[in-house]
Formats: C-alpha cells, structure tokens, sequence
C-alpha cells in the first residue's frame, strides 16, 4: 500500500514541478521547526488533496522543513505528518466537508502528550491559495469561476485550478502550535481536537479572504447599488430640480461621474502585471526591503478594514506598494489615483489594476462629491481594501507634506454609516535611493510648469530605465479607527446613521488630529539608507566634499547614534558597514570621486547637491534630537545636564509639527539622555561630577560632533530670523513680519548657497510664526499686531548662541 502511494506521488510529482509555483509567505518559523529538532513536526491543511500535497512537499523542501508526505512514528504509533481537514467533494452528488483522519489523529497525538510529559509535537498551519482568484457574486458569475479557489473543489474543478492557476500559487506557513501548550492549557479529551480542527479551520477561511478579497464585485453591480443609495437617489433629484433637466438625464449624468471614478479590477491583471514588475525590479532595483509586514498580515487575518495610507515619493509609489502586498500574502487594495492618471493606456491598465480616479477638487460639485463619497463607502461596506495617499501629491522635496484630509473625513463617515468591522489605517514609510522624478520636482520648484503626464512622459522614462538602488517599505504601526474615536470622542457611536452622511461638529477637528497621527507614524517607520545618510553628511559640511576615509567614519558615526539612542523602534537601519554603504552609493554616480596623493575625496557638485536634498530630508527628523545635542555641545565650553535636557526639549518642540516628530516631552528627555550616554561611551564627551557636560579636546570628535550639530543649523537659522525681527519690529502685523523674513531668508540663501525651497517659502515660515505663538511666544495685541514676550527674548538668545556669528549680522543689516 505504501509502495503503490509512493508511486502516485512520484508520478503526480512530475507535472506538478512544471505547471506549480509557489510563492512562500512565512509569519514566523523558530528555530524549534527546523529538520534537526528533536521534536516532532506535523502541518495541518486544509484539503486532502495530493495536488496540495505536492505542492506543500514543495514549499517545505525550500524552507529546509520535513516531507509532508512522510510519516512520523512517536512511542511505536505511526502517523501521517499532515493532517488534512477535509476531503475534496466528490466529483457526482458528493457532499462537501467530507470526513477524513484529522480528528482521530489529533486525538491520538493529544493522548500521547498526557501519557509523556517530555513530548511536544509542533503542528504547522500551511494554507494553500491556489491563483489567488476572488469568488464572483453570484449573478455575475462565469467560466472563471470555475478556477476560484473554492473550499472544497472537486477533483476535476482542481484539475483546472492546478492547470491554468498553479503557477500563482500562495503557501502561507502560520506559527507553529504546540501540542504540549494545547494539552496543559486545555486537556486531552475529544473535545479539545475537535476544538484544533475547528480553530484551524476558521484561521485558514480568515487568511484566505485576506489572500483573495471579499466577493468581487462588477463595476456594472456597483454602479446599480449606487443609484439605489438614498443620498445618490436625492443628490440627482436635486441635480435635476437645480438645473431644469429630467431625472433620466441627471442620472445619466451621474453614470457619466460613475464612470469616470470606478475601479474594474481583474485578478488577471494583478497577476499579469506582477510578471513585469517582476521583471522591471530586477532592472530598476538592487532590492527591494519590506519591514514590519507582520503586523499588517495579522490585522488582514483579524478580519479589519486595511486602509493603506502611505507617503506619496513617486509615480512608483503606486506599482511598488501593490506589489510588495501581493508578495506579502495578502490581497491588493482598490487604489486612488489622480485624475491625471486616467489617460491612454496607462488609465485603463491602473483601472483593472484596482485603481480608481479622483479629481483634484471637488469644490462646487455637490453630485460629484456625494457619488465618490458613496463609492468609497461601498468599498468599505464590501471589505476591500483600500489605499490613498494623505498628502494629497508627491512631496517636491523629500519632506513629508502637509495633509489633506478629505479621504480621511470621507471614511469616518464611512464608519458612521454603521460598517461592522473595524477599520484600520496602516502607516506606510516609502523611501528610495532614486527617485525618477527627482529632476522635475527641482524644475517645478524652481518655477517650471509641471508636466502633463502622457504617453510620451512613459516612453521617456521607460527609455531612462538605470539602476536605481534599493527600495523600501516600512508598515507603520496600525491604526484603528474605531478604537481612536473610543479615545477621542466618547459619544461617537451617537453620529451613527445607515441613511444619511453624517458631518457633527467633531469630525473636523477629530480628522485633523487622526491625519496628524498617521503622517507621525509614518515618520517614525523611516528606512535609513546609503544614499540619505550620505547627502545629510556631506551637506553638512561647508563645501560639500569630505574625504572617504572621513566619510566611512562618519556613516559609522551616524548609524552608531541611531542603534544606541533609535529614533524608534520602527525605523530600519542600513546592516551593511561603512565601506560596502560607500561602494554602494559609488555605483549610484551619486558623488564625485577624485582621488589624489593623499586619497579619495567624494563630493556633491551644484545639481547633485540640490538632487541630494531631496533624500536628506527624507531622514532628517530621524536626527533632531542627536543634532541639537550635539550643537550645543559644540557651541558651550560646559553645559550641566538639566540646562541640556530643557533646551534640547525646548527647541525640539518648535520644530515638532513640521517635521511630523511623535515623542512627548518625557520621550525627549529620555533620548537626549540616551545620545549623552552613547557619546560618553564612545569617549566623545564627558561629565564634572557637578554634572556638566563637555566635549573631549580632540579634533576627530569635534569634527563628527560639528557635523552631526550641522544637521539642524538652516532650521535653527530660520527660526533665528523670525526670532530677531520679531523682537526688533514689534509690534508688528502677521503679514509685514513675513515678508520680512522672506527678505532676510532670501539673503542668507544666497550667501551661504542654501538652495532650500522650505527656507525661503512663505507658508513654511507662516507656519512657524504659528507655532510660536501657539507656544506663547508671540502674543496678539487689540489691533492684531504680534508682540514679543520674555519667553521669546529668552529663546532668541538661546538660538542667538548656536547658530552663526554670520547670520546674525545679516539679520542685524
């Protein structure tokens, strides 16, 4: 019996190795699983199927675990290694959810850890997607739904599955269970198997729909449901009232808008399109690194509403994002893209790709602004997920933008409308060593017109395809909606109406609070790279050069920081040394090399500079507080600890809100104490017994801590301006104190060659003027004139004392 089993494997095993591959997703596989432990190992899946089998033999011979085919033999018994949960409908009259040997193995297993104390299976959950494809509503079904992944296929239906779907297949490895935890915590009686086998399967129908995605959904279906929502319904009557037209040319108008915005996803396409991304990667990129994406497959699984909200870099952004969450295990989500997008042939592609087109204003269009509404909140009543960027566009300038919080407002009220499951933002920090665009968005900010995107603008860039160096993606810690309103409003469920769109009086304030947190935490996922950490070094220094050998130990330096006194917990670090991160950023023609007698020397030129701001600032509130540390080490003979510990809390909540920072003022304190500790060990500073603070007499540290206190100079010089003309022109309106920062910040660019848009932009300075009033710094008299306060003399001459003697004169002037 054996012998003719093996045979049929082995036979099987030959067509299986050409139309079967799969893709590995593994949650967290200890060291306990692997081939030379002592412990036995079983899987549990879904489907007594051979085809599954084979296909898990797979899977498992590339993660160096057992055969699933094999047999295991604890105390004399043998026993399968996969317990299998059901058998395959029979191919005529079958019934579905066929028995097999699961619950009888379980038990005895479950027997076996009672009678021996030392024993401790391992049981491995392996869920086997087979092309990933969504199950059709049921009027809209087709031949393509004959290759759905069903829940129990006969064998005929996964004939075809295996044929035109196995090349896509999905292996998803859970955490091993143990046997011996089952058996202490809940018995060994009948009823805790049937409870194993019950709990399997309900984990395995959770990461299927996380896999594949709810039900799908025509965009014809949709339209329908559409036109019978109440607010629509009453929106196009309005339409037709307002502007004298029939009610069927208002609806007709209100397709039209329909039309325009919806999506037309096909599974096809994402699997035709991760062929050629596939391709493109290897092309564009060295890599491409995915963090913290655990948690992100753990929320899917729970059954929440996953609303990617991710910083906006690129055009790639888009096709980068989708294909790290199709590796990841999980399904795409239903994408907004700009209006601008929606051209041929790319608008049709991103459609069935899941993308669907926004305009850039919905001001004064009540019917447009209602259907989209009403759209998106149909994509969440329906489970997809869903993915928006909250700044609204690409940043120009490597700095996270301001955000917009329409597509936030709109998926509260989406949640007020009664959905019930939660919903849940995921943070996502993108970051590359190139960015294709980066040349453009210094022509914008220079005062060209931005390009229309077109065909022929893909055609350029396909044909300046080059090594671009790594990506990354960083999952932020997830948000949940509906415990944040918990937290924030305690009568929210009060606003919970399934008719109508609700707008009370807390939603606005509510949402700006929430689209702060979310751009906070995607900050605090930031990936540190070669490339960013280069250009804040070498824009650092006064010419833009530094010499490699000084250059390798000042990476080493600046990382150093960041493992000794992290930003966050979140963040990423480069793993690779100093000399390989200079290799790397080499190859990237990022610098100029020169070399004579004495060395290399690896410089920015005039453009390269200006290119390099642009990943500097990717990464620069990642060094507020180890930057001003060390500038006011630099600039004080002595400084006692609690005087350190104040200013650094004190400067640091002035640049808070701009740069999207999340520590409170404790978490300040505590990573200000551990960037003095880090120094100290690296015998850089030392402490009096009196507790204070001074920098050790050698030129190597005063270099490296000049460097890294250089970081925050054109802040601290920005703030130095309005800091000076506000105590010298008050009282003085909003609007006069601006343009004259704008003249002197104008001025100091030229003379110390800061080509920094932020240093001289209006809001950007109208933004800080705020907060020092919002800190009490700047108070408003009867006539609205601002007028300093003793809190802000104090501070001018604490910022006086760290930035330079040059600045201040031409602010003087």
């Amino acid at each position: 019996m054996l012998a003719l089993r093996s045979l049929f494997y082995f036979l099987l095993s030959l067509p299986v190795r050409l139309l079967v591959r799969c893709k590995i997703v593994p949650d967290s596989l200890p060291e306990l699983t692997k081939k030379n432990d002592k412990q036995p190992i079983f899987y549990i899946v879904r489907h007594q199927s051979a085809s599954d089998l084979l296909a898990l033999q797979k899977a498992c011979k590339r993660m160096g675990l057992p055969d699933p085919l094999s047999q295991v033999t604890i105390k004399g018994q043998t026993f399968d290694r996969t317990l299998c949960l059901e058998k395959p409908t029979a191919l005529l009259f079958g019934k579905k959810h066929r028995k097999t040997k699961a619950l009888i193995q379980g038990i005895r297993l479950l027997k076996l850890h009672a009678e021996d104390s030392d024993l401790n299976a391992q049981l491995i959950p392996a869920n086997l997607v087979w092309g990933r494809r969504p199950t059709l509503e049921k009027n809209n079904a087709n031949v393509g739904t004959l290759l759905a992944d069903q829940e129990s296929p006969t064998p005929l239906r996964k004939f075809f599955i295996v044929l035109f779907l196995g090349r896509h297949t999905l292996v998803r490895f859970s955490e091993a269970l143990s046997l011996r935890a089952m058996a202490d915590d809940h018995g060994t009686d009948k009823s805790t198997a049937h409870k194993l086998l019950r709990v399997a399967r309900f984990h395995f129908h959770r990461q299927t729909i996380a896999a594949t995605g709810p039900r799908l959904m025509h965009r014809d279906q949709m339209f329908t449901a559409l036109l019978a929502n109440p607010a629509v319904k009453r929106v196009i009557a309005d339409e037709a009232a307002s502007k004298k037209i029939s009610e069927q040319k208002a609806k007709q108008n209100a397709l039209k808008m329909m039309d325009e915005i919806a999506g037309d996803y096909r599974d096809s396409m994402i699997r035709f399109g991760d062929r050629i991304l596939t391709w493109l990667w290897n092309r564009l990129y060295q890599g491409i690194e995915v963090n913290n994406a655990s948690k992100l497959r753990e929320v899917a699984q729970d059954g929440h509403e996953i609303i990617y909200v991710p910083c906006h870099r690129s055009h790639m952004d888009y096709l980068l994002l989708t294909y790290v969450i199709f590796h990841e295990g999980l399904v795409t989500p239903r994408i907004a893209a700009g209006i601008n997008l929606n051209f041929w042939p790319a608008g049709p592609i991103f459609r069935k790709a899941g993308a669907f087109f926004i305009r850039r204003s919905f001001r004064g269009n009540r019917m447009y602004s209602t259907i989209f509404r009403e759209y998106l909140g149909l994509l969440f009543e329906r489970g997809y997920a869903v993915k928006y960027y909250t700044e609204g566009g690409r940043s120009r300038t490597g700095r996270l933008l301001q955000p917009k919080t329409g597509m936030l407002a709109m998926t509260i009220q989406s949640l007020l409308r009664g959905i019930d499951r939660p919903l849940t933002l995921v943070p996502v920090y993108i970051g590359y060593e190139h960015v294709m665009e980066v040349g453009s968005y210094h022509k914008e900010l220079s005062g060209s017109k931005k390009q229309k995107e077109s065909i022929g603008g893909v055609i350029k860039a396909i044909k300046s395809l080059r090594n671009y160096g790594k990506g990354y993606v960083n999952f932020g810690e997830p948000i949940n909606i509906n415990q944040f309103l918990n937290k924030h409003v305690d009568d929210w469920r009060d606003a919970i109406d399934p008719i109508d769109p609700q707008k009370p009086s807390w939603l606005t304030p509510t949402v700006n609070t929430l689209a702060n947190d979310v751009m906070v935490s995607v900050n605090k996922s930031v990936a540190l790279n070669s490339v960013s950490l280069t250009a804040l070094i070498l824009l650092a220094t006064e010419n833009k050069a530094m010499a490699e050998s000084e250059l390798a130990q000042q990476l080493k330096f600046f990382i150093d920081m960041q493992k000794l006194a992290p930003y966050s917990e979140s963040m990423t670090l480069p793993e690779d040394d100093a000399e390989t991160l200079i290799s790397h950023i080499k190859s990237l023609a990022k610098v100029t090399i020169e070399r004579d007698n004495l060395g290399t020397i690896l410089s920015l030129n005039s453009t390269a500079a200006l290119e390099m701001r642009y990943y500097r600032n990717n990464i620069l509130h990642a060094y507020v507080v180890p930057s001003l540390v060390c500038r006011i080490l630099e600039r004080n003979a002595k400084t006692g600890h609690q005087e350190m510990l104040e200013q650094v809390s004190q400067l640091f909540a002035l640049i808070k809100a701009e740069l999207f920072l999340w520590q409170s003022q404790d978490e300040v304190h505590t990573q200000t104490e551990q960037v003095l500790k880090a120094l100290a060990e690296q015998n850089m500073i030392k402490q009096t017994k009196a507790g204070f603070w001074s920098v050790i007499d050698d030129t190597t540290v005063k270099t490296k801590l000049r460097v890294m206190g250089e970081c925050i100079d054109e802040t601290l010089q920005r703030f130095a301006i309005i800091a000076n003309l506000l105590t010298q022109l008050a009282p003085v309106s909003k609007s006069a104190l601006e343009e004259q920062v704008i003249t002197i910040a104008k001025r100091l660019s030229k003379l110390n060659n800061i080509n920094a848009p932020e240093f001289i932009d209006k809001k950007a300075q109208s933004a800080l003027i705020s907060v020092l009033k919002e800190q009490g710094y700047a108070t408003n008299s009867d006539n609205s004139y601002l007028s300093d306060t003793a809190e802000l003399r104090q501070l001018k001459e604490l910022i006086n004392n760290l930035v330079d003697i040059e600045v201040l004169q031409s602010i003087a002037r």
